[in-house]
């Protein structure tokens, strides 16, 4: 066999595939012999006809499932014979296997990229510190009672935090466009659900009256077909309600399973909390500098292959997400997988690098980590016990945890050579890292 590499680009590698008549008609003939001993054909007992008769009416296919094996075996022979790693199955093309010539073809594939480790020790990262103090508990204590608020209709005109009942219809030109129309909408003025205006100009209404918006969709709005559009908002605004928030008494303890101790307990018991998902925000923001580094210090050629199909699947991840809201991907103008080609590139960029450094330095899960892992995780819910059991059950759910205690291997090794700083973070700051409004309108 004749094996050589073109080099088609950074990653693409093109191989040229010849194989002897010779090695092919020996493989026909090997596989004819063994039919001869079984097969049967009219007017000859089974395992008796001769061997040219087998060959005139089964050459042919045999013929044609030896070229398909050896088109498989010679494929990964000449990988394995190159040291070439393919990222996804080849493109074959020049394909022969006329009778008499042998068997000759091109495989054309991408390859994955060498990856050279940056210095470690030259890495500069930060490290984030959190205490949560008795100000972050009061304000969480407020969220979670705004969290069980009940809502009291009142009869004056509507203000920001108030919740308003109403129907309205977005026309474009005249036009009214998919998605922009909604019967009984529930909306809190001032959450900035909506385009810009459209809260604002509910404010200071009462039930009953009829206000129409002329706005205009954001430049950057996610359905491109309506971004930048003026539109026309026709509302009728049917009730307006103000927040009742619930007294801190041992009814609403209780929702939180605390059933004795009083404020003293139910603070104790939000404290806790917060310090458990402070504790794994504060990892989450450690992992994602880190990493954000990591990628930083590596310049790579990416194959194209392992990118596209990482767009695909975030793609696919985004769709299911907004079905599981109720929410029609198709209607509210989703946009296709190469919305995500950044993203999809610093994910697989990132990806073979951590493949290469967890190889490089030998890291593996450890399996206490993992199992406390999943016990962290599960502390927060009330059978906690139920909850080990779950991830436990399924393979899969396990390997998603897996991951995760190897990446904070990963990280505790690159933390332990790099150069570290730590910088205090208020517990919201942690928790909300640069949050920004999603605003969206006329229920697109």
């Amino acid at each position: 066999m004749q094996v050589s590499v073109e080099n088609a680009g950074a990653l693409e590698r093109r191989l040229v595939v010849q194989i002897p008549e010779e090695r092919v008609a020996t493989r026909v003939s090997e596989r004819l012999q063994e039919l001869t001993k079984s097969v049967k054909v009219d007017g000859f007992r089974p395992g008796k006809a001769p061997a040219k008769v087998v060959e005139r009416r089964y050459g042919p296919r045999v013929r044609e499932e030896v070229v398909s094996d050896l088109l498989r075996s010679s494929y990964a022979e000449a990988l394995q014979a190159e040291k070439l790693r393919p990222v996804s199955d080849p493109e074959i093309g020049s394909f022969s296997a006329e009778p008499g010539q042998g068997l000759s073809y091109t495989a054309s594939f991408e390859i994955y990229p060498e990856v050279q480790l940056a210095a470690i020790e030259a890495l500069q990262i930060e490290r984030p510190i959190c205490e949560v103090g008795e100000a972050d508990i009061d304000k969480m204590v407020e969220v979670l009672r705004g969290q069980h608020k009940q809502w009291k209709e009142v009869a004056r005109p509507s203000q920001n935090g108030d919740q308003v009942v109403i129907d309205f219809e977005g026309s474009i030109d005249g036009t009214v466009f998919p998605g922009g129309t909604a019967t009984d909408f529930d909306l809190v003025l001032g959450d900035n659900r909506m385009i810009e205006g459209f809260e604002s100009g509910l404010v200071g209404r009462s039930a009953g009256d009829d206000v129409t918006l002329n706005l205009s969709f954001p430049e950057a709005y996610r359905n491109a077909e309506l971004a930048g559009k003026a539109v026309e908002f026709k509302i009728k605004l049917k009730r307006v309600s103000e927040p009742e928030l619930p007294a801190l008494d041992e009814a609403f303890f209780e929702k939180f399973g605390v059933t004795a101790g009083g404020l003293v307990a139910f603070r104790e018991e939000v404290r806790d909390n917060m310090i458990r998902e402070r504790d794994r925000a504060l990892q989450r923001r450690f992992n994602s500098g880190v990493l954000g580094k990591l990628s930083e210090a590596h310049t790579l050629d990416l194959p194209k292959a392992l990118v596209e199909a990482e767009m695909q699947r975030m793609q696919a991840q985004n769709q299911q997400a907004l079905m599981m809201r109720g929410l029609n991907p198709q209607q509210i103008g989703a946009g296709g997988p190469e919305l995500y080609a950044d993203p999809a590139a610093k994910r697989v960029k990132l990806g073979l690098v951590m493949a290469e450094m967890i190889r490089h330095a030998g890291i593996a899960a450890d399996p206490g980590k993992v199992r406390a892992l999943v016990e962290g995780m599960a502390a927060s819910y009330e059978d906690a016990d139920a909850v080990v059991k779950w991830y436990y059950a399924d393979p899969r759910r396990l390997q998603e945890i897996e991951a995760l205690c190897l990446e904070d291997e990963a990280v505790a090794w690159i933390a332990s050579k790099a150069q570290v700083s730590e910088v205090s973070l208020s517990f919201d700051d942690l928790m909300n890292p640069g949050q920004t409004d999603h605003k969206a309108g006329g229920g697109t």
